[in-house]
C-alpha cells in the first residue's frame, strides 16, 4: 500500500493520451503508418481499451439504472469489448481498417468516461 494513496484509489486516467493515439489514424491529413508503426498503435489501442472498459463500467454502474447514458456506455462497453476479441485481417489496409475500429471505440469510451464521471474533457484552444 502507498503511503499517500490507498490501495483501492486508482490514478486518474490520461485520456489526452488515449485520444491522441486514437487520432493518429482517424485525422483527416493522418498519414498511413509502416506496418511495425501499426502494431505498436493497435496494440497500444487495445491498452487504453483495457483500461477504460471497467472505468467507464463502474460509473455507467453509479448512474441510475432508468439512465439513458448509462445504457449508452454499456452498450459502448459491450462493443468495445466485441472489438478486442477480434483479430485484424491480412494486410495493411486490413490491419488499418481494425486500428481505425479500434480508434473509435477509444474515443468513444473516453466520452463516456468523462461524460459519466465528470471529468474534465480536452482543453479547447
Amino acid at each position: 500500500m502507498n503511503a499517500t494513496r490507498p490501495e483501492t484509489e486508482a490514478l486518474p486516467l490520461d485520456v489526452e493520451t488515449m485520444r491522441d493515439a486514437a487520432r493518429r489514424l482517424l485525422a483527416e491529413d493522418a498519414e498511413l503508418p509502416s506496418f511495425d508503426e501499426l502494431q505498436t498503435l493497435t496494440l497500444r489501442l487495445r491498452g487504453h481499451m483495457m483500461l477504460l472498459i471497467p472505468e467507464v463500467e463502474k460509473a455507467a454502474g453509479r448512474q441510475p439504472k432508468d439512465d439513458v447514458p448509462r445504457y449508452c456506455a454499456l452498450a459502448c462497453i459491450g462493443e468495445a469489448r466485441m472489438r478486442l476479441g477480434l483479430e485484424a485481417g491480412h494486410g495493411l489496409p486490413a490491419g488499418i481498417a481494425h486500428a481505425k475500429r479500434l480508434s473509435r471505440a477509444v474515443n468513444a469510451l473516453c466520452d463516456h468516461y468523462q461524460n459519466l464521471d465528470g471529468h474534465p474533457g480536452p482543453a479547447k484552444s
